[in-house]
């Protein structure tokens, strides 16, 4: 009778924790990003279920807490969304992603590459590996939603000790690339987000050319 018992309970706790399973299943979709805190509402065993989904290949471990349901395509595995790395590691959607590559595009000439990128926020600081990427979170009081071609060369002044890049070259090219931007988005990126001294070297350039318009 005791052995029947045991028999019966282990039946319904296998039940219990194969239903608990298929739950958490069903909340996991192909190319997304999960914390643990984000899957354990729909498990009883969330440790145990995360293991296990590790295992059987429907979720990857990732590193500072991250799981990725991997997603295929033709050439392998679609490595997870940067944002969505972010947002995840960060608990906030308020951020924005700016890599210092992209400075190359302005047209002053430059050339160097970097492997990180950075991540403006309101929560964190520091160096983080996500998914064996870098990103560096920097602490900002403000920040544009997205990146503007006016608010990039805000930033590269603004940073401009910090890169391997010849300062003199892109100060002296200041004065004849600064046509290429729109004046106005110009004076008001660098209103709301450059340092004082990006705001001294950009509307002493600004005003000389009005003034000799």
């Amino acid at each position: 009778m005791k052995f029947s018992k045991f028999n019966m309970h282990l039946e319904k706790s296998v039940y219990l924790c194969n239903r608990a399973m298929k739950l958490l299943r069903q909340h996991i979709k192909k190319g997304e990003v999960y914390r643990r805190s984000d899957l354990e509402f729909y498990s009883n065993a969330i440790d145990r279920h995360l293991a296990q989904l590790t295992n059987d290949g429907t979720l990857i471990k990732l590193n500072q807490g991250l799981y990725y349901a991997p997603k295929q395509s033709k050439f392998g595995v679609v490595p997870p969304d940067d944002r969505q790395l972010v947002e995840r590691f960060l608990k906030d959607e308020d951020f924005l992603l700016v890599s210092p590559n992209t400075f190359n595009s302005l047209g002053f000439g430059l050339t160097q590459l970097y492997n990180t990128t950075w991540v403006y926020n309101h929560k964190r600081k520091g160096e983080f590996q996500l998914n064996g990427k870098t990103f560096e979170f920097k602490l900002k009081s403000t920040f544009p939603r997205n990146v503007s071609v006016e608010f990039l060369l805000v930033d590269l002044l603004n940073n401009l000790e910090n890169l391997a890049e010849d300062q003199t070259q892109v100060i002296d090219n200041l004065p004849n690339n600064l046509r290429n931007f729109n004046t106005n988005a110009l004076l008001k990126a660098t209103q709301l987000y450059g340092t004082g001294k990006t705001k001294r070297t950009l509307k002493s350039i600004l005003r000389d050319q009005l003034q000799n318009a």
